[in-house]
């Protein structure tokens, strides 16, 4: 009886845990420019409406609020407050945004909750934890990801004249600084523009890449950003072969970029991937996809099917659920922490072999990635996982 007291006190004391409930938050673009990643927070949420059906984490139900930053830093900053001093979360969890995310990591560390698995594969996230131990990323590494196109340029195109559109942001720069590494003096950068969020297009930055005489181009921008560069490179009658960051591949972000341009101009693009494409033949019959269908069935039936950024919220609410239940029955934010960073989990969402690792000194969850070539209308993967490690 005494024990069951201090247990029910133990909850009590936590923010965001009830003996029925846990409550997380975040904030997620749900409109402005980066508006395309609204469906990372909703997939989450459906996802954590199917475990709820189930019996949720221990009893309780994950109740998930996640809030409208128009990916506007200084609306991160303000909505996480709120969500921590007056919703009492437990956790921030999956913010979308790189900027944003360290915009308000001081903070968070300073009243010691949980910022984990944000949207961002920023270096910051991992290379500082010593500083900042209660923030973790989830996506590869970008200055990984810039490495791995870089080697795949020295190894397949030595010769190549290299255009880089990069967002001004810690997300291109490490981006840009991954890809210098990675060609090791092969190939040449001819050319470097970058772009603000708020600007209205890349016009101007395109045609100055044109005219640098590159045939290859780097796409390290947001999806708007990238449909600006298939679309806008197309329009200047110029047509590289292009690179383009995972953050911006989902199917219906090249549907757009394919209609706006042509299909000359995106097939053949390459990029990276780490899940698994729920509207690809090659994943029909897996199991996880099938999930993933009916939990978009059931829960948020009037979503576009090919919109791939509902698969990845999904993903990352796994590896969450796997935290909470690691984290034990008496839920504290010390133990969510903890469990967050010993974790080993394959996660299904994932391709094979991509697995989520942690521990108290490596905050990359992933160092995986396999290489993908855009075909026709879907996204083909080539060769063996790579290191995508910063």
């Amino acid at each position: 009886m005494i024990a069951a007291v201090a247990a029910a006190a133990l909850t009590l004391a936590t923010p965001g845990v009830t003996p029925t409930q846990i409550t997380l938050g975040g904030t997620v673009p749900l409109s402005g420019p980066a508006a395309a990643y609204a469906s990372v927070g909703r997939g989450a949420d459906a996802y954590f409406k199917y475990v709820n059906s189930k019996g949720g984490v221990f009893g309780r139900k994950i109740v998930y609020k996640y809030e409208d930053d128009e990916f506007d830093v200084g609306k991160t900053i303000l909505l996480t407050r709120q969500l921590v001093e007056q919703d009492n979360v437990l956790a921030i969890f999956d913010s979308v945004g790189t900027e944003h995310a360290l915009a308000v990591r001081p903070y968070l560390n300073d009243r010691k909750v949980p910022q984990l698995f944000v949207g961002s594969g920023v270096s910051k996230l991992a290379s500082e934890h010593k500083q900042y131990p209660w923030s973790m990323g989830y996506l590869p590494s970008f200055a990984g990801e810039g490495a791995v196109y870089g080697r795949y340029i020295a190894a397949h195109q030595p010769k190549a004249r290299i255009a880089v559109l990069y967002e001004n942001s810690d997300f291109g720069k490490d981006m840009l600084a991954g890809l210098r590494r990675g060609l090791h003096g092969k190939a040449k950068i001819v050319g470097v523009q970058s772009y603000e969020i708020d600007d209205a297009n890349a016009d101007s930055q395109l045609a100055k890449l044109k005219s640098s005489g590159a045939d290859t181009l780097m796409l390290f921008a947001t999806p708007k950003f990238a449909i600006f560069g298939f679309v806008g490179s197309f329009r200047l009658g110029w047509h590289p072969h292009v690179y383009v960051t995972s953050v911006s591949i989902s199917p219906d972000i090249m549907k757009i970029a394919r209609f706006g341009s042509s299909q000359k101009q995106v097939e053949g693009s390459v990029s990276i991937a780490f899940v698994k494409d729920p509207t690809a033949a090659q994943w029909g019959r897996d199991k996880t996809v099938r999930l993933y269908k009916t939990v978009m069935k059931r829960y948020l039936p009037s979503a576009p099917a090919d919109d791939v950024f509902n698969y990845y919220g999904m993903a990352v609410a796994y590896t969450m659920v796997d935290t909470l239940r690691k984290a034990g029955r008496n839920l504290t934010r010390a133990s969510v922490l903890r469990a967050a960073t010993h974790l080993n989990e394959t996660n299904p969402f994932l391709l094979p072999g991509v697995r989520i690792r942690t521990t108290p000194n490596d905050y990359y969850p992933m160092d995986k990635v396999k290489l993908a070539r855009y075909h026709a209308t879907h996204w083909r993967f080539f060769g063996k996982l790579v290191d995508a490690r910063g």
